[in-house]
């Protein structure tokens, strides 16, 4: 993954507000009163860390990357930067150019991509690091262990090797880089059955699943690379990553299809499976073992995979009718996610870049909801705090009524940037702007939009719209063809 440009911007809740009075021209020495009074502004510092994995400790939000960065948060809106680069004097290791020195060897390379650290049931913290060559699958993974989160990690080896051209690989058969693994981009999780697990791969032979030894967290004998899930023949699928609800009963395999760079067209996708093991299918009952590019087809084949898994984000700008920008992603993905205990909630957290910004990029967080139907949606604008506190019920169908913008985010690999189109939801249940059909609020959110003869389901919620500075009405919703759309109420 390419050298990373950084940038460091803190938010006020008072510049946010003062910038939302200005766009919403109110009359001369008379600021527009906020719509949901109630919700104060969220405020924001942002941080840059690619391939951002996360882990709770001490009642704090750690994000660990490529590039061996790390950043920490109390409440996934304002972070702080822990740890950045592969040098002797980054914090997480006493040298790590030294530690991790076989790794670095065997990659043939100075750096470290996408770990994953993992709370061990001895209270430790155990770090899977993975080291990559780049222009080839020549990869090892291996184990670290700290005693707090932060560090120092110490080594405990290399587990798992990709890359041995013309050489047995793990499963014994000579290394053929369409059918096995690259090692890289881990996350190792426990399953509903109490088994510790490991998920991981990128491009090369596709995503793969071990199971693991608690004790040590290395995988038990005999599974070779482990149980294919998707992918293969170089097709441009990384970043697994296995979210198990409680509620609904599925495992929700989070990939990210595309390339990372700017002009790359990542974006964010799953399948799911009530067996941790698979076959993990997507709303169109596909089996995401097929994603596979086509061998005749030039390497990383985007064609072959594009109709496989429901896509949840990919490039979009949210655009007001009177020609204001809002909400822009460029190539957002590689993401994590983690579940409130308590509360059930969920949220994800990724990267993302802009428009306009090149290979700058940020670590963004948005809430994730479940379906009537169970499967993942994606709140449309980042995570603010709890839209709904202090709010003495629900959002009412009258709240609803009136202009919006909606983002159709397709099913497209693609660097085109989809723009909002004008939508409004009418007092009488249908649509008008750039859509047809009838929208409905069943119970208290539950959100469903009949467009063009397609029945899409999620739910209606509030939203932060940053760069306008309110709270607004939002939806996201999933349809049985695996398109997300995304909806936000003008300002």
């Amino acid at each position: 993954m390419s050298t990373l440009s950084r940038r460091t911007l803190v938010t006020s809740a008072a510049a946010l507000s003062a910038a939302g009075a200005g766009v919403l021209a109110a009359p001369r020495g008379q600021a527009a009163p906020p719509r949901f009074p109630w919700r104060p502004a969220p405020s924001f510092q942002e941080v840059s860390v690619h391939d951002p994995s996360v882990v709770v400790a001490d009642g704090r939000f750690y994000v660990f990357g490529s590039h061996l960065a790390a950043a920490r948060s109390r409440d996934l809106q304002r972070w702080t930067s822990v740890a950045d680069l592969v040098t002797p004097e980054n914090p997480l290791f006493e040298n790590v150019t030294e530690e991790l020195s076989e790794a670095f060897e065997w990659a043939r390379t100075t750096t470290l991509w996408a770990p994953d650290v993992h709370a061990t049931e001895d209270g430790r913290y155990r770090m899977y690091y993975c080291a990559c060559e780049g222009s080839s699958p020549r990869s090892a993974m291996g184990t670290a262990i700290a005693d707090d989160v932060e560090g120092p990690y110490r080594d405990e080896g290399i587990f798992l090797r990709s890359g041995m051209w013309d050489e047995p690989g793990e499963d014994g058969e000579i290394y053929d880089a369409t059918v096995h693994p690259n090692v890289i981009d881990p996350q190792a999780f426990v399953d509903a059955e109490g088994a510790l697990r490991l998920v991981y791969g990128s491009y090369s032979g596709g995503i793969f699943l071990l199971e693991l030894d608690p004790a040590t967290g290395r995988p038990l004998p005999d599974q070779g690379y482990g149980v294919h899930l998707t992918g293969g023949g170089h097709a441009r699928i990384e970043a697994p990553y296995i979210l198990h609800s409680e509620e609904s009963g599925y495992y929700y395999l989070l990939l990210t299809f595309g390339g990372l760079d700017a002009d790359g067209g990542y974006n964010v996708r799953v399948g799911r499976s009530r067996d941790v093991e698979g076959p993990y299918l997507d709303p169109m009952g596909q089996d995401l073992r097929e994603a596979q590019a086509d061998p005749d087809q030039p390497m990383f084949d985007d064609a072959s995979i594009e109709p496989y898994a429901a896509k949840l984000m990919g490039n979009h700008r949210f655009m007001q009718s009177d020609g204001r920008a809002g909400q822009a992603y460029v190539s957002p993905g590689h993401v994590s996610a983690w579940t409130h205990p308590s509360t059930r909630e969920s949220f994800l957290l990724f990267h993302t870049r802009f428009p306009g910004d090149e290979e700058l990029h940020e670590v963004r967080v948005h809430r994730l909801h479940l379906t009537r139907t169970g499967w993942l949606v994606v709140a449309p604008h980042r995570y603010g705090g709890d839209a709904l506190a202090g709010r003495p019920g629900p959002l009412q169908r009258s709240e609803l009524v009136g202009d919006w913008q909606l983002i159709d985010h397709g099913r497209a690999i693609s660097a085109d940037i989809v723009d909002s189109v004008a939508l409004r939801l009418e007092d009488d249940g249908t649509l008008g702007g750039g859509a047809e059909g009838r929208w409905y609020l069943e119970g208290t959110e539950r959100a469903v939009l009949e467009i063009d003869g397609a029945r899409r389901e999620g739910v209606f919620t509030l939203g932060w719209h940053e760069e306008l500075g309110e709270w607004t009405p939002t939806f996201t919703v999933l349809g049985e063809d695996g398109r997300a759309l995304w909806g936000t109420k003008e300002v």
